[in-house]
């Protein structure tokens, strides 16, 4: 039996209002724990913060990645012993390093990969701007190289960095597939060629919207096709703060994230339920 967990960023919890209001991080772990999410992406580098977050997720039996964002082969061993001291279901790494060519990649991606195997502890690569990932042409050569590299999908970064035109052509969905069939876990936004942040329920994005839901699908189903019995998928609903979150004049936001996170929360369990009901559907159909 496959496990879908649909988790929240305590990133996206912060508000970053005119105002300055915020909610504590107490209020922020209730709300997230009252919302029915599974768990949280939680930030292990500050092992006193992520000690503080575990206890709460645990007490309420609930789960959480570790994200990290290691400038050196070195940087992950704490994270490492922070996962073995606390536990989490896989580390999720940004890259904090822009390699030039391919060849100077691969110790980086070599000694992780070697620290998290030796330590048992499964490692996924988000693909994100701004560090080794952040060009989409850039990981397909990384994935040429490491053909079972393990990536956490954060779609919105590569419509935003190559542009991508719509209607989306054939070419960029095949490119986009590649990314996505190497992914054991997402990170959840809907981008457009030039924001890398939509609101869900504004219906001038309701293209957009529909174009990573497709994508997502495709996404469950292919793990779903490469995963054994037992395995977890995560999604982690990061709609950040701005000025990832569009705002006004008067410097609030547009819409309600909070709202929204709830929502894509809704959607994408939907999304994975249709999956798996017509998984289970197939194999009768062919008896």
């Amino acid at each position: 039996m496959q496990t879908f967990r649909v988790y929240q960023s305590l990133w996206a919890m912060e508000r970053r209002r005119p105002d300055g209001q915020e909610w504590t991080l107490e209020q922020k772990l209730s709300m997230i724990r009252d919302a029915g999410f599974d768990g949280a992406g939680v930030r292990f580098a500050d092992v006193q913060y992520a000690r503080t977050v575990t206890a709460f997720l645990r007490e309420h039996g609930m789960s959480w990645q570790a994200q990290c964002y290691p400038r050196t082969v070195d940087d992950l061993k704490p994270i490492i012993e922070h996962v073995q001291e606390l536990g989490a279901d896989h580390i999720n790494l940004q890259a904090d390093v822009r390699p030039y060519t391919l060849q100077e990649c691969i110790p980086y991606i070599e000694g992780w990969r070697r620290l998290a195997e030796d330590a048992g502890i499964a490692l996924h690569i988000e693909t994100h701007r701004d560090r080794m990932t952040t060009d989409l042409l850039f990981t397909l050569h990384l994935l040429d190289r490491f053909p079972d590299l393990r990536l956490t999908a954060d779609l919105s970064h590569y419509v935003v960095g190559r542009e991508f035109a719509w209607p989306i052509s054939a070419e960029n969905h095949a490119l986009m597939h590649r990314i996505i069939d190497n992914a054991w876990g997402f990170h959840g936004r809907v981008a457009s060629r030039e924001q890398i942040q939509l609101q869900l329920a504004f219906k001038q994005h309701r293209q957009w919207v529909e174009l990573f839901m497709d994508w997502w699908e495709y996404g469950f189903r292919s793990w779903m096709a490469r995963a054994g019995d037992g395995a977890v998928l995560t999604f982690l609903c990061e709609l950040g703060p701005p000025e990832y979150a569009m705002t006004g004049a008067d410097g609030y936001e547009l819409s309600d994230r909070w709202e929204e996170a709830q929502l894509m929360m809704r959607m994408v369990r939907a999304l994975w339920a249709r999956c798996i009901s017509e998984q289970a559907i197939a194999p009768a159909r062919r008896a």
